[in-house]
């Protein structure tokens, strides 16, 4: 498959006999297996979609690993967030012609009846927290079946190995939706990994006067540029202070104090990261005598779903190149491993049924 950069070429995928149906299950923290599965019938309102291959990321880690936190995940579990495929039936009160169509999905399992999700900001929802991937079954298996509410349709030639990583990129959309920046404002990124880059096309698209991309890693600097980014730096470089807009992505320690750092006066800020604990905290006297505005991320709601699709239609979005390596379900082990390795050759890694 085309589209890769750096690292090993992509394992092909293990073929899959008649009828050979798995689904990955982690029991608890480190112990998983890789099971027979039984796609589960739709039910009213439900479909039924075809797996076509699902992203790896870090809370994925976060699971197999035991650290996600407290109410955020619940075991036995069947992984997988970031997902692409094509419905394969729907259920009672679902529209037939979504059968056959190329579709993503949003995660939050919100109540749809509170306040909050009236709102559209269902992943504040009231009724607590449920997600496809932690708390429900995610795709990390030949099929998945949810609710046919949360799917988006795909043009019918859209590549679902790209389309598999609009996950991430619907939840930066919400950071670029709350961020508001406007064609000929100076905008800035800290973060080079997939949400980074996803970043930076997302400001790209709105016709900024610079658009400053500040990592760790030299080597990120091509694919930044590619992306439409007008300058680079790492972070120990000398580092500007008038930006107007800065969509932080890369969650380390100090990275919030960076991007707050690289704002005018009455800049607008939008943290996506989540640091370990003992990161270091924005200087509230900082934020007030410099009247910053700060949002904050955490997932996407179905306005950021939307406008990822529309992007991402539009051929503004171009998620190939972040991927790396495809692995096979048996290769969850690998595709964790791979994750967690630090190895500059891996991006994104994806598993494939």
């Amino acid at each position: 498959m085309t589209g890769r950069t750096g690292g090993p070429p992509a394992a092909p995928a293990a073929p899959r006999a008649a009828g050979d149906s798995v689904a990955v299950v982690v029991d608890g923290p480190g112990a998983h297996r890789l099971v027979a599965h039984e796609p589960r019938d739709p039910g009213p309102g439900e479909a039924l979609v075809r797996v076509h291959a699902t992203g790896i990321c870090g809370s994925d880690r976060e699971v197999y690993q035991g650290n996600r936190p407290e109410g955020y995940v619940r075991y036995p579990l069947t992984p997988g967030h970031e997902w692409s495929g094509t419905v394969e039936r729907v259920g009672e009160g679902v529209p037939a012609s979504l059968t056959g169509r190329k579709v993503v999905g949003e995660g939050f399992r919100n109540c749809q009846v509170c306040d909050r999700c009236h709102a559209g900001e269902t992943t504040l929802c009231s009724a607590g927290y449920e997600e496809t991937g932690f708390t429900r079954p995610g795709a990390m298996a030949a099929t998945l079946t949810l609710p046919a509410r949360l799917l988006h349709v795909l043009p019918d030639g859209a590549d679902l190995t790209a389309a598999a990583l609009l996950e991430p990129a619907a939840c930066i959309a919400a950071a670029a939706l709350k961020a508001n920046a406007v064609p000929g404002e100076r905008v800035a990124v800290v973060g080079t990994g997939t949400l980074g880059m996803f970043a930076v096309q997302f400001l790209r698209a709105n016709s900024p006067a610079e658009l400053l991309v500040v990592g760790t890693r030299d080597d990120r600097e091509e694919l930044s540029r590619r992306y439409g980014a007008t300058d680079f730096r790492t972070k120990d470089r000398e580092l500007p202070d008038d930006f107007d807009v800065v969509i932080e992505t890369a969650g380390s320690a100090g990275a919030a104090r960076t991007a707050a750092a690289l704002l005018r006066r009455g800049g607008r800020l939008v943290l996506t990261g989540i640091p370990a604990p003992g990161a270091d905290g924005l200087d509230p006297t900082d934020l007030v005598v410099r009247q910053l505005e700060v949002h904050t991320v955490f997932g996407a709601p179905p306005d950021a779903w939307a406008h990822t699709v529309r992007v991402f239609a539009a051929g503004l979005l171009d998620p190939l190149p972040l991927v790396t390596h495809e692995l096979p379900l048996a290769g969850f082990s690998e595709a964790i491993e791979l994750v967690g390795s630090g190895d500059p050759k891996v991006g994104k890694v994806l598993l494939r049924p």
